[in-house]
């Protein structure tokens, strides 16, 4: 069957598709809307294999995908507005930011087209390119790129900014990176929102630094024990260093008021050794025959 919208009619197909994806939003814990700007076909395919098992990636018009949202709660339907360009949906049940690192990890090196803006600054970096000297000498000169012939190849003499961000990149140069390898794109998934439980995160949010907030956890928690240690408020992962710095402090206690406790005994006769071999070389260097000889040889 078809549904009528006025005199025009929706194809099964199209209304099958909407439904899937309809089903999809609530067979999944959470779904996100991704832009794949610059990637060819194939590279999507590959994109679905490496996601298989963790996401599922779909790709339709953008009419399906916003007909699907829209009639799918008043929630689901804010993200609509983040379906323009080349959209697709995905869909998971890992965590907003899970998927965030795990789109991220599909990104992969591209080359930058003639007359594409550069996203950061492109730079040649000094060094033997393995080239033999020939037309390319010249092809890489008026590219912008200093090269000369050294040791038989052609080298890049100076590390330069061939680029700067948000310039536009010349067919020459264009031509020049392509042949040196370097590409200044990361293609890929990009991820423009993510919806949750009635919540939309955006990217600026998902982009954490792991290693930093791991970091940041040892450190609040190697500082909230020191306070509980130091304040002697005992909790069951402080309670042991407590004991033994109060423990320590007694000794020490004990040592400096001279106080003849089992525990401190030894060390105050340890000390008084000290203190009397301490004297005996004073009083030795002064006059020698004022020392016995067992204090001279300690």
């Amino acid at each position: 069957m078809t549904e009528s919208r006025g005199a025009e009619k929706i194809p099964q197909w199209k209304m099958d598709e909407v439904n899937n994806v309809k089903d999809l939003i609530k067979s999944y814990k959470i779904f996100g809307v991704v832009s794949f700007e610059g990637i060819m076909a194939d590279q999507i395919q590959k994109m679905r294999r490496d996601l298989k098992g963790t996401a599922v990636l779909k790709v339709l018009r953008n009419t399906l995908n916003t007909k699907a949202l829209s009639e799918s709660g008043d929630d689901v339907s804010e993200m609509t507005q983040y379906i323009e360009g080349q959209s697709a949906l995905i869909f998971t049940n890992d965590n907003p930011f899970k998927l965030y690192k795990n789109l991220s990890k599909t990104k992969t090196p591209s080359p930058i087209k003639a007359g594409a803006i550069a996203p950061a600054d492109i730079t040649v970096t000094k060094g033997p390119t393995g080239f033999p000297p020939g037309p390319l000498l010249g092809e890489f000169q008026s590219a912008g790129i200093p090269t000369a012939v050294e040791a038989g190849k052609i080298a890049i003499k100076e590390t330069k900014v061939v680029c700067k961000a948000g310039e536009k990149v010349s067919p020459k140069l264009a031509t020049a990176l392509a042949k040196l390898e370097i590409y200044p794109l990361e293609v890929g998934l990009n991820l423009r929102a993510v919806f949750e439980n009635g919540t939309i995160y955006l990217p600026s949010v998902l982009a954490v630094d792991e290693d930093k907030i791991f970091a940041d956890i040892v450190a609040a928690v190697q500082q909230a024990n020191n306070l509980s240690v130091n304040a002697a408020i005992p909790t069951k992962d402080t309670i042991v260093a407590i004991l033994q710095k109060a423990h320590r402090e007694a000794i020490n206690v004990g040592v400096e008021a001279v106080i003849l406790e089992e525990d401190v005994v030894e060390l105050l006769i340890g000390k008084a050794n000290v203190q009397m071999v301490s004297v005996a070389k004073i009083v030795a260097a002064k006059d020698a025959n004022a020392v016995d000889d067992e204090l001279k040889n300690l």
